[in-house]
């Protein structure tokens, strides 16, 4: 990379300077301001620091350019109604990238210090230069969101654009999403599309401004992936705190497991599908265990939910009136202890759910192993009033699952059925020792 060194330069932000002021000297980047008073720089400890404008002298050390022969596909980016593109080379792959939100399309707001979400896609490309060479891309957004505020309709216009986007010829799809609730995403996606191409869910616990963010390596090994043979809807995330390689999780199996570790994702019960590892940009993608082929299937969608589904976590002494409040609906997922019990008082209630129409599920709060209500005289009166076991699948992909269930069944029989049975690798035979 080339670089200035001229005290008479005009600063630009990403150039890197020396500012100086009542006696003392600070280096750093040069970055976004909200207000003409200060200067924000971020010193090489990763932190920022604002100076006060007036008085200052501003030395440019380093003039920021681009790496123009890696950056020429995203300076090629052009405007489009719908989305952007880029020139296409025809050996390569085409990728689609549909931005939602989230940190790995997240910047600091320097007026609050807050992350917030303000990247589109062609932001992220030309954020992650990296990307640059390793396929033909396409951006596209769906939303501009944290993850927090994803809504079961976000998943449904999210799962017609990935649709979109696999029938107009993306041999992958990469969708940037926020952490929070990303396995909710994926599981939605996974129930309600057939897909011949690997869909591929990626972001970033720690945004791009800071030293220790992970969002150059997650974007890259999600590209690799959705080139991939895989064609399942996937999590790609940091596999360890080094930068050396990404876990590949089925997106049905997922969960996440830590507020902000780079590695705060986990496949539940086993190892992670695959990995892709990562050494200095050099990428490998291997799996361990079998999976949908590329192009075993025919792209077909069936993207109706049924909203008027609950997930209620089961504690000793909960108020009651928390029951109450799920009398009526369409679904409920039963979060219960162990094997998959409650309160022996909760039972006469939840069979009146069922003969009322409900369709109650019942899942464990404990991490790994499967419901079985057939140990226990509570888990035997559970299933004589009617409540359906969800074997190992997780909680939040239970409650998913039973919204497309219901919405796509013949009748509430049918739904049943769909639950007790694995539909997206969301639920295994048996459960055994970790591969």
């Amino acid at each position: 990379m080339n670089s200035a060194s001229s005290a008479g330069s005009e600063p630009q932000e990403g150039d890197r300077v020396r500012v100086e002021r009542d006696g003392s000297s600070y280096e750093g980047v040069l970055l976004p301001s909200s207000t003409a008073d200060h200067l924000v720089l971020k010193l090489d400890g990763g932190y920022n620091v604002a100076i006060a404008s007036e008085a200052t002298t501003v030395a440019v050390l380093e003039a920021a350019v681009y790496d123009v022969e890696r950056a020429q596909d995203v300076d090629d980016l052009a405007e489009e109604e719908e989305g952007s593109s880029v020139t296409f080379d025809t050996d390569l792959p085409t990728i689609s990238l549909i931005s939602t939100g989230g940190t790995i399309a997240s910047t600091v707001d320097y007026r609050t210090g807050a992350v917030t979400a303000q990247f589109d896609a062609e932001d992220v490309l030309r954020a992650v230069p990296d990307l640059a060479g390793r396929a033909n891309y396409r951006g596209r957004v769906v939303a501009n969101i944290l993850s927090e505020n994803a809504t079961p309709e976000i998943w449904q216009e999210l799962a017609h654009a990935v649709h979109e986007e696999i029938e107009a010829g993306a041999d992958g799809v990469v969708v940037m999403h926020g952490t929070d609730t990303m396995q909710f995403s994926a599981s939605a996606l996974a129930f309600i599309l057939d897909t011949p191409v690997p869909i591929v869910f990626t972001g970033s616990q720690r945004s791009a401004d800071r030293p220790s963010s992970d969002n150059v390596m997650n974007a890259v090994c999600a590209v690799e992936a959705a080139k991939a043979d895989c064609a399942e809807v996937l999590v790609c995330m940091h596999a360890s705190e080094s930068d050396d390689r990404c876990a590949l999780h089925r997106g049905t199996r997922v969960r996440k497991n830590h507020t902000s570790r780079r590695d705060a994702f986990e496949t539940v019960g086993r190892a992670p599908l695959g990995e892709v590892r990562y050494d200095d940009g050099e990428t490998e993608v291997w799996f361990r265990r079998a999976y949908a082929e590329r192009g075993a299937c025919d792209l077909a969608l069936a993207a109706d939910l049924e909203t008027d589904v609950e997930l209620l976590k089961f504690t000793p002494g909960m108020d009651s009136a928390l029951l109450d409040a799920c009398e009526g609906k369409a679904g409920l997922v039963v979060e219960g202890t162990g094997l998959g019990h409650v309160h022996t008082d909760w039972i006469p209630r939840l069979g009146e759910f069922v003969e009322r129409g409900t369709v109650v599920v019942m899942t464990s709060q404990c991490i790994d192993g499967r419901v079985c209500d057939r140990v226990y005289d509570t888990g035997r009166d559970l299933l004589d009033a009617g409540l359906i076991e969800a074997g190992d699948t997780l909680p939040g992909t239970a409650k998913v699952k039973l919204m497309w269930a219901l919405a796509n069944a013949e009748d509430l029989r049918e739904a049943g059925e769909a639950m007790e049975r694995s539909l997206a690798g969301e639920r295994t035979a048996r459960s055994t020792p970790w591969t």
